[in-house]
């Protein structure tokens, strides 16, 4: 099971792979970073793109949400939360996937992948089994 850096390793080894960090999306804090950052601030970005998981994460348009008792409420399906988010751009492709941990979930792998070299679904399979094997010490 990979750590952080293990992690950051991997996702650069997909093809088109630009650049990548780990973020807690409550502070907007980056828990690690490699490659390029879309914007030439690696903690900049992070913020950045916390400010786009807490949206999403957060709204119920993208996600059924358990009541606060944590019971469904009548004829609802379980809860699904938010699994990744995708925003294109003219040049590349901006992959959030978030990860569950045993404690607050408030973590995601940010990737930054060139539109023309990389495989966007190929890097979607590949984050979500980063983001199960992730481990956060």
């Amino acid at each position: 099971m990979p750590g952080i850096d293990e992690c950051l390793l991997e996702v650069m080894r997909l093809p088109g792979a630009r650049g990548a960090s780990v973020v807690d999306w409550t502070s907007g804090l980056a828990l690690g970073t490699i490659g390029e950052s879309p914007n030439g601030d690696h903690e900049a970005t992070a913020a950045e793109t916390a400010e786009v998981a807490r949206m999403t994460a957060e709204q119920p348009a993208f996600a059924r949400l358990a009541t606060d008792s944590g019971a469904q409420p009548p004829g609802q399906a379980p809860s699904t939360p938010v699994e990744d988010v995708i925003v294109t751009t003219h040049d590349g492709y901006h992959m959030l996937r978030f990860v569950e941990t045993a404690f607050d979930s408030s973590v995601f792998l940010h990737l930054w992948l060139d539109r023309s070299e990389g495989n966007l679904a190929l890097a979607r399979m590949r984050l979500g089994e980063l983001a199960e094997r992730l481990v956060l010490a």
